[in-house]
């Protein structure tokens, strides 16, 4: 059943919202070099073109809630925004980024399309405050510490700076020490409470957090084709998939990012779903 009070939201000439096309946001979890930017950005592009779904380019110029201070961060906002300004021109996609801070704001808005929260600063009221007020959509990242529909604060406090363009996004929540799994309710849970459209991201959730991400042991995967299938049908609007040439050899979150030429797989098989469920009307 289609929830007639999510809000579409329209990003270029992309709008996600019920019985919208499935859009998918993806790229590198974090910003590494240019050369890796482009090359996953035009793949990703000729991608979207032959499979003909929306997407936005993720890599972030910060990865601030890293276990240790040692671990890569990303090239820092200056440097990372120049290579998203990069793809941007160089592609045509639009592309989001964390954003960890309200004084990086005004920066950020210049090159990003979406503005995204990240989900240990998804109650941080100050910041929401200012993501709103930049008037760019706003991808909240639901905390693994939050209940689905407690998403709805977020969402208020975005709203009340007169910011109507705001996406919401499930990535697990917490199972025990170290572990998430992933609700399914908590898709049509987070629409009714939000009344905006939900991502799905698929990726975090098979992280194995307490395992440094550069060991085989930190994530399964393997898992993630059956997460998107299971979030599809759930009645996600759109996707969050990180994905890397080299998963291995990935400076963030190397052990839960899709290998790029897995991609097409595991997209095709989502979009063949959407467009069944779609067709049902149930989303």
């Amino acid at each position: 059943m289609t929830h007639s009070n999510v809000q579409d939201v329209t990003i270029g000439n992309i709008t996600i919202g019920e019985g919208r096309p499935l859009a998918v946001i993806a790229g590198p979890c974090v910003i590494e070099t240019e050369k890796l930017a482009l090359e996953v950005a035009e793949h990703l592009k000729r991608l979207s073109e032959d499979l003909r779904f929306p997407l936005i380019y993720k890599s972030s110029y910060e990865k601030d809630n890293r276990s240790f201070e040692t671990h890569y961060r990303g090239p820092g906002i200056q440097e990372g925004l120049r290579i998203l300004a990069k793809v941007k021109s160089a592609t045509g996609l639009p592309v989001t980024s964390d954003v960890h801070r309200e004084g990086d704001i005004d920066r950020a808005k210049e090159v990003l399309d979406v503005i995204q929260i990240p989900a240990y600063l998804c109650q941080q009221t100050s910041l929401l405050l200012v993501a709103g007020e930049s008037g760019q959509t706003v991808n909240v990242k639901k905390g693994q510490f939050l209940a689905p529909h407690n998403i709805e604060s977020a969402v208020s406090k975005i709203r009340s700076t007169g910011n109507r363009r705001i996406l919401v996004t499930e990535r697990g929540s917490s199972f025990g020490y170290n572990r998430l799994v992933s609700d399914m309710c908590a898709i049509p849970i987070m629409k009714e409470a939000g009344g905006v459209p939900v991502v799905f991201d698929a990726t975090h959730i098979v992280r194995i957090y307490g395992i440094p991400s550069k060991d085989p042991k930190g994530g399964l995967p393997q898992y993630v084709p059956t997460l998107v299938q299971a979030g599809v049908a759930a009645g996600a609007n759109a996707l969050f998939l990180e994905t890397h040439p080299d998963p291995p050899s990935a400076l963030c979150d190397a052990a839960s990012q899709v290998r790029l030429s897995l991609m097409r797989d595991v997209l095709e098989t989502a979009l063949e779903l959407a467009a069944v469920i779609r067709k049902r009307n149930l989303v």
